[in-house]
């Protein structure tokens, strides 16, 4: 048998080696420490590569030594990475390039940087409307849309520096440096990098922006929300509502802020001021209530049935003037489709996307009409077969506008409902539903000259000219 040995070299400091020769001449008597110099390596693992518009992935790099890896991205212009995580994020279409680096201790010598390429490719149309420029403990709100009117999500990946508000994008700054954001919509992802800056100097809060005010989810309450507030160089302490006429406040550390009306919140507007240790905003200007509301009204189609005629919309509400806009949505064509009513219907639906009524009716709300043309347009104005203004329920026979000349039809249709301004969710009453119509002069709501209808003899002296009639409407906040 041989034995084997191995020889442990170790690598002196300059002043341990001029020890050991001060040493031969009786001059050093401590030798120091050693340092060891053990070669490592890096690797990475493999890595799967992001698809279409997939703004995050994880690299992986180890160490032959066991001690970890600290990451940077080569590319900044294309990608951000955690320096311990790995969590990669892309910012834009390329080759973004990781690199791992690992500097040694007493027994290990630093290791050659390893490097990986991971390539980003967004398609998405979704980007960001806006980039806040902000400094350290302010408030701002980023904004990202791909133009179809969907819901966006944001997060942080930098929460050490920065968090924002999932649904609405506010950003909070908690330190200086760069503060990442991802929106999503659907499969769309986009990401963006807002600088935090040092603040300039110490300062009461600037005035704050942005406010909106809403109806709250108790009665009688109202939440309002800060879009931005310039900290001054503190961290913001406390917000302050007050209303317009006065007689409303509310005080609170956080945001959105709750504030109780004295019996309804209509006809009132708010401001906010905000503070810090070095004092007091100033007052922000006032805004109205202004809330977004989901509506569905249903129409009875006693030839159709199961398949009915049903309005799905939404639209916003100014509860300081009682003014409704905003208003669309769908309507189905009771018509089309086969026996498998809504929600799981094939019934056609038609785009509603116009209000160009809304009307005070006496009945403590307004009637609100949205149609699919961007004109009113839908019956026959000729006054030999009853027409007026060329829309207004129960008119013109329900024939098509332009009657008699063939093919005027501009296919038209539109929803009319009923909004009680002081209370919108309150149940209506049989007064208030018979005052509900609809009109479809399209192609799946037309029977030769004739438009589908729903009205009723009480509201508007006949029902639909299929006997539709009005059933049902609900109003929930959105």
């Amino acid at each position: 048998m041989f034995a084997i040995h191995t020889k442990t070299w170790k690598i002196y400091s300059v002043s341990h080696l001029l020890c050991i020769s001060l040493l031969a001449l009786g001059g050093c008597t401590d030798e120091g420490p050693a340092i060891e110099a053990r070669p490592q390596t890096i690797s990475f693992s493999p890595i799967q590569a992001p698809t279409v518009d997939q703004v995050m992935v994880t690299a992986a790099a180890s160490a032959s030594s066991g001690l970890p890896v600290i990451y940077r991205s080569l590319t900044t212009s294309v990608c951000t990475i955690d320096s311990s995580t790995g969590i990669v994020t892309g910012i834009a279409s390329g080759t973004c390039t990781i690199a791992a680096d690992q500097p040694g201790n007493d027994h290990f010598a630093p290791a050659a940087q390893a490097t990986q390429n991971v390539v980003f490719n967004f398609s998405s149309s979704l980007t960001f409307t806006n980039v806040p420029s902000m400094s350290l403990y302010d408030l701002a709100t980023i904004t990202a849309s791909d133009g179809s009117g969907q819901s966006v999500s944001y997060t942080s990946t930098t929460p050490a520096i920065c968090t924002v508000n999932a649904a609405s994008g506010q950003i909070l700054s908690l330190a200086t440096g760069s503060c990442t954001i991802v929106a999503t919509t659907g499969s769309q992802q986009a990401t963006q990098t807002v600088n935090i800056s040092s603040p300039s100097a110490a300062s009461p809060p600037g005035m704050p922006t942005g406010v909106s005010v809403k109806t709250g989810d108790a009665s009688n309450t109202v939440i309002v929300t800060v879009g931005g507030v310039v900290s001054g160089g503190s961290p913001l302490s406390v917000f302050n509502v007050i209303s317009s006429p006065s007689g409303i406040s509310a005080l609170s550390a956080s945001l959105p802020i709750t504030a109780t009306c004295p019996t309804t919140c209509a006809g009132y507007s708010f401001a906010v001021t905000a503070a810090n240790s070095n004092g007091t905003s100033p007052l922000s200007a006032f805004t109205d209530i202004v809330t977004t509301y989901k509506v569905i009204t249903n129409f009875y189609e006693p030839d159709t049935h199961p398949n009915n005629s049903i309005f799905i919309g939404t639209f916003d509400l100014n509860a300081t003037t009682g003014i409704v806009t905003n208003l669309k949505g769908k309507l189905s064509e009771a018509m089309t489709g086969g026996s498998t009513p809504y929600p799981n219907d094939t019934m056609t639906w038609l785009p509603l996307n116009n209000q160009l009524s809304s009307v005070s009716n006496g009945q403590g709300g307004v009637l609100v009409a949205t149609f699919l043309n961007s004109n009113t347009n839908t019956f026959t104005n000729d006054p030999a077969f009853g027409g007026t203004d060329g829309w207004s329920p129960g008119t013109g026979s329900a024939f098509y506008y332009g009657f008699p000349t063939p093919g005027a039809n501009p296919g038209n249709a539109y929803a009319l409902i009923f909004v009680n301004t002081t209370d919108p969710t309150a149940l209506l009453t049989q007064t208030q539903i018979d005052k509900l119509a609809y009109a479809d002069c399209a192609p799946g709501g037309i029977m030769g000259a004739t438009c589908m209808t729903g009205t009723t003899v009480a509201g508007y002296g006949s029902v639909g000219t299929m006997s539709g009639y009005p059933m049902s409407q609900t109003i929930t906040k959105q």
